[in-house]
């Protein structure tokens, strides 16, 4: 008896880690990058799996949907710091400014899958949902395009650090296609 708790016990033990693994070992279906980041995801029924990387000590960001510059925006920021990384979830108040999406009444919608700092580069992996529940969160229409930001903060684990680089693309999320916008 205690011989088949122990074989069922390493055969979840087993399948767990195999699971952990292909969560961690992500691969996208789509990927693009511009001068300075890489912005790759992939559609996965009603959730949206992401890497965004950057050369950059310090945070990363994408942001979806604005409606005038920042305004409006989606963001996810996140860091590395002594190896770990953390993420915030973060919404447009204004053409220049962001904000907690928790302390905007919304919700954080964002879930981390890793974050890794080599190089002088960080990357960060994140899912979210294409249409959350949150009040601030505009739904993403993978089908049609999105307006995408991308920036990076300089060398410090800050999310109050002023970005270094940004820049906005219009993204099919579906098809993949990306071009800088104007």
């Amino acid at each position: 008896m205690l011989r088949k708790v122990v074989l069922g016990l390493s055969g979840f033990v087993a399948m767990f880690a195999l699971s952990t693994t292909s969560l961690l070992a992500t691969e996208y279906a789509h990927e693009f990058s511009d001068k300075k980041m890489s912005l790759a995801w992939s559609v996965n029924g009603d959730t949206l799996a992401v890497k965004v990387s950057a050369p950059t000590e310090g945070w990363v960001g994408v942001g979806f949907n604005p409606t005038d510059k920042m305004k409006d925006a989606n963001f996810i920021l996140g860091y590395v710091k002594k190896g770990k990384a953390k993420i915030i979830d973060e919404f447009g108040t204004d053409k220049t400014k962001h904000s907690s999406d928790k302390k905007l009444g919304g919700t954080v919608d964002a879930v981390l899958v890793s974050g890794v700092e080599e190089g002088g580069v960080t990357t960060i992996e994140f899912t979210m949902p294409l249409n959350s529940s949150d009040k601030n969160d505009t739904k993403i229409d993978v089908n049609g395009d999105t307006i995408v930001l991308l920036a990076y903060g300089a060398g410090r684990d800050s999310f109050k650090s002023k970005h270094k680089y940004r820049a906005t693309f219009k993204v099919n999320l579906s098809t993949g296609t990306a071009e800088k916008a104007k």
